[in-house]
């Protein structure tokens, strides 16, 4: 278990970027993007584990996910952002060596509080 904290999050509009950021207390195996939406369930987003990437269908060519490979800091890049796209987003890491399904919140053991993201014109 790790400590994380996300930052970034803002006010865009349509068609705008935000950087996110997610710091880590210690190092991780895995580091996903989720995000939730008033009424909605929480989705994960972006993926990353030893260089390899992960998206979701819905922000595929849109949304990069990076990893600084000394600190392990976590980075989301989010261009062409759609209202759709409004939501809480939260960082989110394991640090089990173990096989997983990235999609599945029970897989993480550290969760970050999250950072709101709003897309609106």
């Amino acid at each position: 278990q790790v400590r994380l904290l996300e930052s970034g999050g803002g006010s865009v509009p349509p068609g705008g970027s935000l950087r996110l950021s997610c710091s880590t207390s210690g190092s991780t195996v895995r580091m996903t993007w989720f995000r939730q939406s008033p009424g909605k369930e929480r989705e994960a987003v972006a993926s990353i584990r030893s260089g390899r990437t992960s998206y979701a269908d819905s922000v595929k060519d849109r949304f990069t996910i990076s990893q600084d490979n000394n600190d392990y800091t976590l980075y989301l890049q989010m261009d062409n952002l759609k209202t759709e796209d409004t939501a809480m987003y939260y960082c989110a890491a394991t640090t089990r060596r173990i096989a997983d399904y990235w999609l599945d919140r029970r897989y993480y053991d550290s969760w970050g509080q999250g950072t709101q993201v709003t897309v609106s014109s």
